[in-house]
């Protein structure tokens, strides 16, 4: 399995906004995605930001492709969720996953 993580930054008043643009329209496109495995919604406020990081999951790179396109580090960020985010990774990391408890 490979985690795909993405980082932003946003206004403390923005960051529900964010969360509901990918409960509402982000993940319901991905769950269609063959090879999807599921997602985190990581967040943290410092200071007068929330950092947020989102965590996908997929089979594999290959699964990744049809998500991303050719170039798999390429963020991909709608126009809507750009303009809650004060800044944002252009590229992710993929990691493969090692251990994963779900308990």
């Amino acid at each position: 399995m490979i985690a795909r993580v993405w980082s932003a930054r946003t206004a403390p008043d923005r960051a529900p906004a964010y969360a509901e643009h990918l409960r509402s329209q982000v993940l319901p496109s991905i769950r269609a995605e063959n090879g999807y495995e599921g997602a985190m919604l990581l967040e943290r406020e410092v200071a007068d930001v929330v950092e947020i990081v989102v965590v996908t999951f997929w089979r594999s790179l290959d699964a990744i492709r049809t998500f991303s396109g050719p170039d798999l580090e390429r963020a991909v960020v709608a126009d809507e969720a750009a303009a809650l985010l004060a800044q944002f990774d252009r590229r992710v990391k993929h990691y493969e996953v090692a251990v994963k408890d779900d308990k």
